[in-house]
């Protein structure tokens, strides 16, 4: 079988195999599409509660997943006969829930972050800065699972990093706590891809059911974070609420949001972590 640093190595140096072209292409575009729809929601619109959108962006994602569920269109497992469940919260058992959870809370912080740090940085430097995930994720995938990868990966990785710094360099305005939101992102969601193959293969759980996991634990957290912090309160007085251009911009934020999961699981378990990252920065 094909090493994840032969992949890695493809991905960099030869034209990809279809199929994972085709992923990382849909991924690439919603990406690019969903950042812009989060930023004109919580600045074209200055909507005071980015935890919200997060917040409805997780319970958009469980509604999709629990009726394409219900009328069997997906598994949540990749053991079917051990898959079928009655009950809402019996969808998947309690021990995979368990093994979730470092996944889950990792991809919660990075969610949060990343919310966050949109609000507090223009959309190119953003971009920008968030390239170097690359190197957060090299790191990452040392320490949990031992991968290290070759001089040829690590160069072309370090052009990369060059790259995105003479890109942005001209729209450079530094902020402090902005940057370090966007670090702090960078290494969530190195934390998150590396764990995501890892945690599918020890669970028995196929993409939907990680991000069905993801959600049922996630939303009860989140709920509260943002009641105590009177987010869900100014929701509910913010003016444009009613407005149909907001509503939009938010169903299609939340929309984008299921399908972005979706490829982000999908392409890592396929790939690699760092695949993935590199596959990132066409954007």
């Amino acid at each position: 079988m094909e090493s994840p640093e032969k992949k890695t190595l493809a991905i960099l140096t030869e034209e990809p195999k279809e199929r994972h072209f085709h992923h990382q292409t849909c991924l690439l575009k919603g990406v690019f599409l969903l950042v812009i729809f989060n930023k004109a929601a919580l600045s074209s619109y200055s909507f005071p509660s980015a935890n919200v959108i997060t917040l409805l962006q997780m319970l958009s994602s469980c509604f999709i997943l629990y009726v394409m569920k219900k009328i069997k269109i997906i598994a949540f497992c990749t053991d079917k006969s051990k898959n079928e469940h009655k009950s809402l919260l019996s969808l998947v058992s309690r021990r995979r829930l368990v093994q979730t959870i470092p996944l889950a809370f990792t991809y919660l912080l990075y969610m949060l972050v990343t919310m966050e740090s949109v609000r507090n940085i223009n959309v190119p430097m953003y971009t920008t800065l968030r390239r170097t995930t690359i190197l957060f994720t090299m790191i990452m995938e040392y320490f949990l699972s031992g991968q290290k990868h070759s001089a040829s990966i690590i160069s072309s990785v370090g052009i990369i990093l060059l790259g995105a710094i003479i890109a942005g360099i001209r729209d450079l305005s530094f902020d402090a706590y902005g940057y370090g939101l966007v670090f702090t992102a960078n290494l969530c969601t190195a934390t998150y891809l590396a764990l995501i193959a890892r945690t599918g293969k020890s669970s028995g759980l196929n993409t939907f059911g990680l991000m069905w996991c993801n959600g049922i634990i996630c939303i009860p957290f989140l709920l509260f974070w943002t009641t105590i912090k009177g987010e869900l309160r100014a929701m509910l007085s913010f003016p444009h609420l009613y407005s149909l251009d907001f509503q939009m911009v938010l169903c299609f934020s939340c929309l984008l949001a299921f399908l972005i999961n979706y490829f982000v699981f999908l392409n890592t378990t396929i790939n690699s972590a760092l695949t993935h990252t590199i596959c990132g920065n066409m954007k």
